[in-house]
């Protein structure tokens, strides 16, 4: 806590946030998931094998007890040892911030105490280790988005070719770099829309919901509504590198992942895109190592995809938990996504597509404390040319979840609440590199974050920006909540060259 910024961060007591919608709505929601999965899964364990039956009912039972904590607004109990070195973090700032109670924590904190403590269930059993409640239902949403799979698909072999072609053609190095910078922006702006399945948020999401938030209409519509776009401060990044180092040398990408499914789907499209143009050598992958906020990745999940697109027809006819049948994949569609799994097999396999899972990415608190709290994981960073962070939680993370400055009488309810109330809160229009804190200037690391805003806090706006969006049709209005922040239409794509 010592290491993160002086200014308030969002708490679950404050009823204009999206904090106090996270606790009292969508939080009982996904425990009640936990539930469910847990119990089907139980269900399917046989009969022969009645201590495990018996260990997985009894992890069923302690959900069920959280979820009464919550609702109840108990205390946040000291984490169990589970034999992992972050336990002692967690519990310390527990017992730092009172120990608080469900309605009345710091958000940011709370919400990666919820899935740690999930987690230590199933660590501290004899069975169940490694369970990860949330895959089924990864995988499920990735085949619900099968129209947007078959349409990238497609995209990426004709850029790919398209790409071979052009250094075949003649053209001269201005023309294939023009090329080369709008099929960056194209690749970072699929990469950004990805997330907008983030299913710890869309937990009422159908089958139809989804497919109307992917694809290429859809991200044309959304174009206007990138309120921050440092997608070509990126780029010139890359190209740089590229031209000042030797051929032999290492040019490496970092990728913070957010969401498993299809957000890791367009992940691995722009990885593979950035080792086929030769824009990096290399890209490192950076999971979670537990299951985390519903649908992040863990290394499992990068198996279980390239699994799914080994034989795509199996995986997208087969009936889902509804019965439902779906039509055959075409000869055209199945050879476009086998193309993807040859070249991304073939990228992990020569060791340009690498996974590098660390547990500080699930630690309580932001990423100001990276420096000192994972010095090695800091200094890794730092030999990339590029580190993207995906997703809002990354976001939040890197900018502390600082409370951007509201109307008055907001503020002042915020002061009260917070551990920090001698300090006034940022404004919107604070810079992104001032927002990330160490991470920021002369840190050594290039940072491109890219955020559907589905949280309130929010950097590096224009003046007046914020205003003019609570002003819009479910915006927020003179409300205190800056609603529109909260629903994933918005986004940000921030840069801050670290190592100028």
């Amino acid at each position: 806590m010592e290491l993160d910024p002086k200014t308030p961060q969002f708490s679950t007591a404050d009823p204009h946030s999206f904090a106090s919608v996270s606790a009292h709505e969508r939080w009982p929601v996904i425990i009640t998931g936990t539930i469910d999965d847990l119990h089907r899964t139980v269900s399917n364990v046989p009969t022969t094998e009645e201590e495990k039956r018996a260990e997985g009912k009894g992890i069923i039972e302690d959900l069920a007890k959280l979820k009464y904590e919550l609702q109840h607004d108990r205390q946040l109990a000291p984490l169990l040892d589970d034999g992992e070195p972050d336990i002692a973090e967690y519990n310390k700032e527990l017992e730092a911030r009172g120990p608080p109670t469900w309605h009345n924590v710091a958000w940011l904190f709370s919400e990666c105490y919820l899935y740690r403590r999930i987690a230590t269930l199933f660590n501290r059993s004899k069975f169940w280790k490694g369970y990860d409640v949330f895959s089924r239902q990864k995988m499920s949403t990735f085949k619900s988005s099968r129209p947007a799979v078959l349409e990238l698909a497609a995209r990426y072999k004709s850029l790919a070719l398209e790409a071979e072609k052009q250094h075949n053609d003649g053209l001269s190095a201005q023309q294939i770099e023009d090329a080369e910078r709008v099929i960056f922006t194209e690749m970072c702006e699929i990469c950004l829309w990805g997330n907008a399945t983030d299913l710890s948020l869309l937990t009422s999401l159908t089958y139809e919901d989804i497919q109307k938030l992917q694809g290429s209409e859809a991200r044309k519509a959304s174009e206007k509504n990138i309120l921050v776009n440092d997608t070509k401060a990126a780029y010139d990044t890359l190209r740089d590198a590229r031209k000042a180092k030797k051929a032999s040398e290492e040019r490496r990408v970092d990728i913070v992942l957010d969401n498993a499914g299809f957000e890791l789907f367009v992940d691995l499209i722009l990885a593979g895109y950035l080792l086929s143009s030769g824009l990096a050598t290399t890209v490192v992958l950076r999971p979670k190592t537990i299951p985390w906020f519903v649908s992040d990745v863990v290394p499992r999940d990068f198996a279980d995809l390239l699994n799914a697109l080994v034989d795509p027809q199996a995986f997208y006819t087969a009936a889902d938990d509804s019965g439902r049948e779906h039509e055959p994949l075409t000869e055209r569609e199945v050879e476009e996504v086998k193309f993807l799994f040859s070249q991304w097999s073939s990228f992990h396999a020569e060791g340009k597509l690498v996974l590098r899972p660390h547990q500080f990415w699930t630690g309580p608190g932001s990423y100001w404390r990276l420096p000192a709290a994972a010095p090695d994981l800091f200094e890794d960073l730092q030999s990339a040319e590029l580190v993207l962070f995906k997703g809002d939680l990354n976001y939040r993370k890197l900018t502390s979840d600082v409370i951007p400055s509201l109307p008055f009488s907001f503020f002042v309810f915020t002061l009260k609440i917070s551990s920090n109330s001698d300090q006034a809160a940022w404004d919107t229009t604070t810079p992104f590199t001032e927002a990330i804190g160490p991470l920021g200037p002369k840190s050594g690391i290039c940072i491109l974050s890219f955020r559907t805003c589905k949280a309130d806090t929010v950097v590096g706006l224009a003046p007046g920006e914020d205003e003019r969006l609570r002003q819009l049709p479910g915006g927020g209005g003179d409300s205190g909540a800056r609603k529109w922040a909260w629903s994933g239409k918005w986004a940000v794509v921030s840069f801050c060259n670290g190592k100028a």
